[in-house]
């Protein structure tokens, strides 16, 4: 059986090696068993630019045929366009795709027809998986021009076709789905685009870790193509990455706050990772907050929809944003996608940017946000960071003693993680990633240099916790 593959907060992942052992036609066959009569014909698949994605959507293919179904192939796009199209002909969906963690690694993400499992789903499908791996051939009706356009379609005319002029922004390409969506969507509105660092062999972008080597060139492609701002995504398109003109990483969580904000939202669902100013800047009816995951994210958008008029948006702090209700933006109607989308949250702010005649960093240094940084410490197996975090709550005195270096405990949220508030204003939150390796660090300062040097300590005095 599998060692690493798990469910983590959004789809199945572990070693790349794994899922094409056998394991990825165990999963998708469990999936559909899952599913039953839910399962319609017809299963869509998708993949991202790894170079074991193929493999593992030709075992899907497998899997699903010896279902007595039909796999439909979408080729390489981003998550959110295929959740669409699956969505619009009312199918499930498979997702191939490791986001942002390493090129070992890959993964599933499983949509139902009305659009993501619920952690219930994936309880289910953990009880359906056998022993045995499903044998034949994975015959597959191609459908990638029209699963494609189908995301084209959904955001062509959401800005104006002048909405842009005169800004110059950079598309870092490196191997997301979304490379060429991206310079489509921009230039139509205007933008003069300058094509940055693409690449054919998969790159690990991970747009919550700020201080990763692979964007250090940032300040050069700023200062020598004149550039007002620089977009990417992750490797699926489903995490958003924007740099201002300075060279300053716009926070996801402001992004979903300003993206929340054009869209007219009344009521926001985010996690309690996202912006403690959320709440006080006053543009929303009620925000409301989760544990990390787009399941739990999804959750409270369908209960904040309940019983009650006016726009839902959720989105999660690392800028993947999800429409939990219809909008209507510049005449045009934007159906619900209740899964993770980069394109929109882009697009949003830099049209709120433009509109207000503001740069990027302007817009962002008017929003009341508290000054706040994340990153992670690579290769930390579960266990370690489990003892680090049961060490926090159950050992008496040992958070106290931790914390002493940078100010005193006045209170603990543990709704995901433990999130310490310091009596300075300051907070501290350390969360174990659900589907990596990884204890992720975030802060939030009084100050921006505050938030620095609580970043530098805590990633520094967890990790010789949990070396």
């Amino acid at each position: 059986m599998t060692d690493s593959l798990k469910f983590g907060t959004s789809g199945l992942r572990g070693l790349a090696t794994e899922l094409t052992d056998g394991a990825a036609r165990r999963y998708t066959a469990a999936f559909l068993a899952h599913l039953g009569t839910a399962a319609g014909k017809r299963v869509y698949l998708g993949r991202d630019l790894r170079a074991s994605s193929p493999a593992i959507v030709e075992d899907c293919a497998v899997a699903i045929r010896a279902a007595g179904l039909q796999p439909v192939d979408c080729g390489v796009l981003p998550t959110p366009a295929l959740a669409l199209h699956a969505m619009e002909n009312r199918a499930p969906a498979i997702m191939v795709t490791g986001s942002h963690i390493p090129a070992d690694r890959n993964g599933l993400k499983f949509y139902v027809a009305a659009g993501e499992i619920t952690k219930a789903d994936e309880a289910g499908i953990s009880a359906a998986l056998a022993a045995a791996v499903p044998q034949g051939e994975g015959r597959a009706v191609d459908e990638s021009i029209l699963a494609g356009d189908r995301y084209r379609q959904r955001y062509r005319g959401m800005l104006d076709a002048t909405a842009l002029n005169g800004w110059r922004i950079g598309v870092f390409e490196h191997s997301s789905v979304a490379r060429d969506l991206l310079v489509s969507f921009l230039t139509r509105a205007g933008a003069e685009v300058v094509r940055l660092e693409r690449s054919e062999t998969f790159v690990a972008v991970d747009t919550e870790a700020f201080s990763d080597a692979l964007f250090e060139p940032r300040f050069g492609w700023i200062d020598r193509y004149k550039l007002d701002a620089v977009v990417s995504t992750d490797g699926d398109g489903d995490r958003p990455l924007l740099i201002d003109g300075n060279g300053e990483f716009v926070r996801g969580d402001v992004l979903g706050m300003v993206a929340s904000r054009f869209l007219g939202a009344d009521r926001v669902v985010t996690p309690v990772t996202s912006n403690s100013a959320i709440e006080g800047v006053g543009w929303f009816g009620r925000v409301e907050r989760t544990r990390v995951g787009s399941p739990f994210v999804i959750a409270g958008m369908e209960s904040a929809a309940q019983g009650s008029p006016g726009a839902v948006v959720g989105f999660e702090a690392n800028g993947g944003l999800l429409l939990g209700t219809d909008v209507t933006i510049n005449g045009r109607l934007l159906k619900a996608l209740p899964t993770r989308d980069a394109v929109l949250p882009i697009l949003a702010v830099l049209g709120t940017a433009a509109k207000l005649g503001q740069s990027l960093a302007g817009l962002v240094q008017t929003l009341p946000v508290r000054a706040a940084l994340a990153d992670r410490l690579a290769h930390v197996p579960s266990e370690r960071s489990g003892a680090f975090l049961r060490d926090l709550v159950e050992t008496q005195g040992y958070a106290q003693r931790f914390f002493a270096p940078v100010g005193e405990i006045e209170s603990l949220s543990a709704i995901d993680g433990l999130r310490f508030s310091l009596t300075s204003g300051d907070t501290v939150h350390y969360r174990a990633s659900g589907n990596a390796p990884e204890l992720r660090c975030y802060v939030e300062g009084v100050t921006p240099e505050r938030a620095q040097e609580l970043l530098a300590w805590g990633l520094a005095a967890a990790g010789s916790a949990v070396r």
